[in-house]
């Protein structure tokens, strides 16, 4: 059994504390298989009961990313097992860093471990499909100059934390459900800053006096926790999905890349995103007033072809629909000359500038504007047709060609109360993932020894990355963070009870979560959450403006020391936690728009999935008006040079909410040649580890 025992507080008060040698904050799928493979590791080094020497926390086991979201066919990137088209670990370095930003030796470690983690996966019973003779036969996804992708359907990320957990649960592993972690613990300074512990609010107990802290302390403590998907108003995270970013901030830990989001058209009403075949099948887009309602047959007064005014013909924008099911994620280098983007920046202007509603309609497919020709699958360009041909899937409409390509896509919506077959589906412009996050080497341990960050948490990712890359990421990631603890930094358990500094920290937090129990007056942490997102939808999604950016730090900075300060409102335990969010919330947007103006102010353009909108720059359409300066919208290239360093942030002041940037080079890929027994002594010797 994991060892413990009890700290018993200033106020008397006693909180449980327990004693790992890993702790790992986070249940999804990176989380997941990092404790797995801890397990098998410390088990093959001959240590009895790998078991008793790691704990998982999680605020909600079914909840997060990998449990919940997903879309057509959520596709896990790997290298490439077709069996006629060749593939190699270099090659597939090379494209995870081909858009910048995004470190050489990471890239090829996430390469090199590719397949042993994908059939890792296999082995643990994700159903991943593969032809008679046993390939895994892929496709292209967005980013993908190779077919390297597969799918398990719309529910891959779930059923890889799924499996993983049962593997979990069969060696025994303990799982700390329903805790909220509310602090890290950092103990010494330089060289020898640790992260000793956490401290969680244990919501079964939320209502004691002690509010249900629970202290855990730890010689390694991996950090899983996913995206920040609560940051932003308009978004396709799971709601709930907060992360931890800002409580790793005031830790201490370094992040970088924070300036890369991913966008794209997602449902709004079941959080989904809309790529792959939803796309394919070419349904019709319309928008509505935002007051419209809808009769029983569907149908809304006041429906618009919003898009038709914007391409030439019909053709093309089928065309362009379609090709928005692999194009899915925002790229402003397909904006211009009425490519696929395209349609993403009328998506956001009608919603945010007309304040419109967008909707999907698989009933019908697309319809023409004025003068404009019917629509004719055949008249789509041959990319388009050729895919449909291939698959078959030339049915008369859109929920037809669906049916027949991918039928759980119809059926996930099902499952959550919509029946696209007879509805139209509410989409937007949404937040679906985060590039950047915290500082790892290729070991994934982070700029605080012994504290490693996988998963979305991780800053593995450049500019772009190929659709899911980040699912082959947060596999290889919980896989050498735990390869590293288990051959450098051994298998025990923290011995003792909490240090001086530790248990100050701990009374520290419960007089603060006492304090803030009995306050009734200042800002009530709902409204300061939704004043976050949406700050953060406003200036910090697809569409940026250095000026607005600007102002939106300033309020930013000043929220997040309004509640730090204690100034917040709240009428009972159970509102703590939003409390708590709404700080770490506030100092995450605090740095995140920090990064943001950084990169604007060193000349930064549009890149990634964001375009950055200034006078002088390319025109999108002349009927694409900007409200606040009255001239047609415009948006700044690509300034490449920066793709070749990395803006790396960390807190100067937690006080004043102040923060450092640097800007360090990206490491390129590493050239390796070793003979066999050169790298076998490395290996045994334990050298591989140093290098």
């Amino acid at each position: 059994m994991i060892q413990r025992s009890v700290l018993t507080l200033s106020t008397g008060e006693d909180v449980p504390v327990y004693h790992l040698n890993t702790l790992i904050v986070g249940t999804g799928a990176a989380g997941m298989n990092c404790a797995v493979h801890l397990f098998e590791f410390l088990e093959q080094k001959g240590i009895d009961h790998p078991e008793d020497r790691i704990g998982i926390v999680t605020v909600g086991i079914e909840l997060g990313a990998s449990r919940m979201s997903g879309s057509d066919k959520q596709t896990y990137y790997k290298l490439g097992t077709s069996p006629t088209v060749s593939d190699s670990a270099l090659d597939f370095a090379r494209t995870l860093t081909n858009f910048g930003c995004m470190h050489g030796d990471v890239a090829l470690a996430e390469a090199e471990s590719s397949l042993r983690e994908f059939y890792h996966l296999v082995q643990v019973g994700v159903p991943f499909p593969h032809d008679p003779e046993g390939a895994y036969v892929g496709y292209k996804t967005d980013h993908d100059p190779y077919e390297r992708a597969t799918s398990a359907g719309p529910k891959t990320s779930k059923f890889m934390s799924e499996c993983l957990q049962k593997q979990a649960e069969r060696y025994g592993i303990t799982i700390f459900d329903r805790h909220e972690v509310v602090r890290l613990i950092p103990v010494g300074y330089g060289d020898r800053r640790r992260i000793a512990g956490i401290v969680t609010i244990d919501l079964n107990n939320i209502e004691n006096s002690s509010f249900g802290l629970t202290l855990f302390l730890c010689e390694n403590l991996v950090l899983a926790a996913g995206g920040p998907g609560e940051l932003f108003e308009v978004s396709v995270y799971p709601k709930g999905q907060v992360g931890i970013h800002g409580l790793a901030l005031a830790a201490g830990l370094k992040a970088h890349n924070l300036t890369e989001s991913q966008f794209g058209l997602a449902s709004t009403k079941f959080r989904w995103n809309v790529s792959g075949t939803y796309m394919q099948v070419v349904p019709r887009m319309f928008s509505v007033s935002a007051d419209s309602g809808f009769s029983a047959s569907g149908e809304a007064d006041g429906e618009r072809e919003f898009l038709t005014p914007f391409f030439e013909t019909t053709a093309k924008m089928a065309t362009n629909i379609f090709l928005k099911g692999y194009q899915w994620p925002f790229d402003p280098q397909r904006v211009l000359g009425q490519r696929s983007s395209l349609i993403d920046v009328i998506v956001y202007y009608e919603t945010q500038v007309l304040g419109r509603r967008v909707f999907l309609d698989f009933t019908r497919n697309p319809i023409p504007g004025p003068g404009k020709e019917p629509f004719d699958l055949e008249a789509m360009d041959e990319e388009a047709i050729t895919y449909l041909r291939r698959n078959r899937a030339l049915q008369a409409t859109p929920i037809e060609r669906l049916a027949h390509m991918n039928p759980p896509a119809i059926e996930i919506y099902l499952e959550n109360g919509i029946d696209i077959r007879r509805e139209p589906l509410e989409i937007n412009v949404c937040a679906q993932h985060h590039n950047g996050g915290f500082v790892v080497d290729k070991w994934w341990q982070s700029s605080i020894p012994h504290t490693f960050v996988i998963g979305e948490m991780a800053g593995t990712h450049g500019v772009k990355r190929p659709g899911g890359s980040a699912l082959n990421s947060g596999q290889v990631g919980g896989l050498r963070a735990a390869e590293f603890i288990a051959n450098v930094y051994g298998g025990e358990n923290v011995s003792g009870g909490p240090t001086d500094e530790v248990s100050m920290s701990v009374n520290d937090l419960a007089e603060k979560l006492n304090k803030l129990v009995s306050s009734r007056t200042g800002i009530d942490p709902g409204e300061a959450i939704s004043a976050i997102q949406r700050s953060m939808s406003l200036c910090a999604s697809h569409v940026r403006r250095l000026g607005l950016c600007r102002s939106e730090l300033e309020k930013a900075r000043k929220l997040y020391t309004t509640i730090a300060a204690g100034d917040v409102r709240v009428t009972g335990p159970a509102e703590l936690i939003n409390a708590v969010r709404a700080e770490h919330l506030a100092l995450s947007s605090t740095a995140f728009l920090e990064s943001i103006v950084e990169y604007l102010e060193s000349g930064g353009g549009s890149r990634g999935s964001f375009m950055v909108l200034a006078d002088g720059g390319d025109v999108i359409h002349p009927d694409l008006i900007d409200p606040s300066t009255g001239r047609p919208f415009a948006f700044l290239p690509e300034n490449e040079s920066l793709r070749n360093t990395i803006a790396e942030i960390e807190i100067e002041s937690l006080d004043q909410c102040a923060f450092l940037i640097r800007r360090v080079p990206v490491r390129p890929i590493p050239e390796r040649d070793e003979p066999f027994e050169l790298a076998w002594t490395a290996f045994r010797n334990g050298e591989v580890y140093r290098k």
